[in-house]
């Protein structure tokens, strides 16, 4: 079936066009003639049969319509651009389009994809920021870290290690004392985590505590914002220690009690199962899975 596409050509001197709100300025862009630039959206217009720039003595405007259709072919135009680079860039490589909760990915998993590159230099792993399950179907995602219970259908999951968050909090709220107790901590703003409506709750029932305010307080999607409003005096957050350890390292932030909640749920590497043989993939997950044996191994001993 013929697609009703108009060319790419003309797609291209429209998109130059608009952006500058110019012909001359598109010809000198593009390297072509005024004419030819005029030629090129006079056919798009006629393929469209609708009216894309108002011309005038003082130059061209782009209509409603125009402006809209505008939009929507710059953004196409720069997926294009990009997976064409993408294609020409690997040069028989492979590429892993890796899916990630954020904090994770920035503060754990970034800072050891060295050593993943050494191991392998013809994979190459690009990162992307997801907070929640997708279907891989509606995507261009090969694999997902995520943090859950390892329930995603269509898939292999592999668990990678635990959360163990801790209250943590700015050095000024302990007011000089080293560690806080569940009540001293119930007294104060608790800072809350999106994803984990009943982190507080959790918390304080492994203390053997009702907090009748546990998930009050402002709420953050990332445990990055969850740090730097603790670190700002806000309140108390529960973050697992190893994705804030430079800032417990500087003492900006402090454990506030070292103690965290049994949960079943962790962080997975997700695989989809039409994916499970390749190479690529079977490379990441070993690599993965002994990387979180370590850091849980050293973890332990701390």
């Amino acid at each position: 079936m013929r697609r009703k596409i108009p060319s790419t050509a003309a797609l291209v001197a429209f998109e130059s066009a608009a952006r500058h709100q110019s012909f001359t300025k598109a010809a000198e862009e593009l390297a072509l003639t005024q004419s030819a630039i005029c030629r090129q959206i006079a056919s798009l217009e006629a393929f469209l049969n609708v009216e894309l720039f108002r011309r005038s003595r003082r130059g061209v405007k782009l209509t409603d319509a125009g402006l809209a259709y505008a939009r929507r072919v710059a953004t196409q135009l720069d997926a294009v651009e990009r997976d064409t680079l993408a294609v020409m860039g690997q040069q028989g490589a492979m590429t892993i389009e890796l899916a990630v909760v954020p904090t994770f990915g920035t503060q754990w998993l970034v800072p050891r994809l060295k050593s993943f590159q050494q191991l392998h230099p013809q994979i190459t792993v690009n990162l992307t920021n997801r907070t929640r399950p997708f279907l891989f179907a509606d995507t261009e995602f090969d694999a997902a870290v995520y943090f859950g219970d390892g329930d995603w259908s269509g898939t292999q999951a592999y668990r990678l290690m635990r959360e163990n968050p801790m209250p943590v909090c700015s050095p000024s709220l302990l007011d000089g004392r080293t560690r806080l107790n569940a009540e001293q901590i119930a007294s104060l703003p608790l800072l809350q985590q999106t994803t984990r409506p009943y982190a507080w709750r959790q918390w304080f029932n492994a203390q053997s505590l009702n907090v009748a305010r546990d998930m009050s307080g402002p709420r953050y999607e990332l445990f990055s914002m969850l740090a730097q409003a603790a670190m700002h005096e806000m309140g108390v957050a529960l973050i697992p220690p190893f994705l804030i350890q430079r800032e417990l390292d500087e003492k900006r932030l402090v454990i506030a009690a070292a103690t965290s909640y049994p949960s079943d749920k962790g962080y997975y590497l997700i695989i989809p199962e039409r994916k499970a043989e390749s190479a690529a993939l079977l490379a990441l997950r070993d690599w993965l899975v002994e990387e979180a044996a370590r850091y849980a191994n050293a973890h332990e001993l701390e």
